[in-house]
């Protein structure tokens, strides 16, 4: 696992009034990116381990699309598992789940490996994991402590989740899944977790300019639930 130490600020967590924060940098999604929170969180991250790459860059080419669809007074839209459902310059688009961006994450590795994405020095060969399940609290052991942020699912603002809209999948239009319907968990998130201390979990959080914020890591532990605790993690290959 990449460890960037001196790029870390603070003491090996856990101990009373320690406090770890990785610099990775800022990107605020509000003005170009409405509903890419995901892809900006992503590339706050590939920016910090040295790849050089845009937000327009990996959303047009590495994330993979696909738009709602209305069709006699029903909505038809994808399995956000598979594609982000609609676009991330549309306010009134949704989102996608951590498959989506492991496979993005995964595309972009392999042009850095092949020499079509250029990076600022000289990198190591990187994977994307999917974390969804692990706990925060694990994930600052695994990922935090070795000087990696993580990509991490919440709320806006840790708001409320909200059960809607839901939607007819595509997939089972096409008879390709059983699940005839989605579900959305609105105020959806995805930030970049940098850090922690006793108190609070801390991100790169790219929602209206909000930069780097702490949230109390109660709630921050049951708006994480609450989208299926969903994480990616990026490691080296060895």
């Amino acid at each position: 696992m990449s460890v960037r130490p001196s790029l870390v600020s603070g003491g090996k967590m856990m101990g009373k009034g320690k406090r770890a924060i990785i610099h990775a940098p800022y990107i605020d999604q509000s003005v170009r990116y409405p509903t890419g929170c995901e892809s900006v969180s992503a590339v706050m991250l590939l920016q910090y381990l040295g790849i050089d790459i845009t937000v327009d860059e990996f959303i047009e080419m590495y994330l993979e699309k696909r738009d709602l669809e209305e069709k006699e007074g029903l909505l038809f839209g994808p399995d956000p598992r598979k594609y982000f459902c609609g676009s991330p310059y549309d306010e009134d688009a949704f989102g996608c789940y951590a498959p989506v961006i492991v496979n993005a994450l995964e595309k972009v590795f392999l042009d850095v490996e092949s020499g079509k994405c250029s990076t600022k020095h000289e990198t190591a060969a990187y994977r994307a994991v999917d974390e969804t399940g692990t706990p925060l609290e694990e994930l600052l052991i695994k990922y935090i402590d070795h000087g990696m942020p993580v990509i991490c699912w919440a709320c806006i603002d840790m708001r409320e989740p909200v059960v809607g809209p839901q939607w007819h999948l595509f997939e089972a239009a096409a008879g390709q899944t059983q699940d005839g319907i989605f579900t959305w968990i609105s105020n959806e998130h995805c930030m970049l977790l940098v850090g922690y201390d006793e108190d609070n979990y801390y991100f790169n959080d790219p929602h209206n300019g909000n930069g780097l914020t702490g949230y109390p890591r109660e709630i921050t532990e049951k708006r994480h639930r609450a989208q299926y605790m969903q994480a990616v993690g990026v490691t080296f290959i060895a």
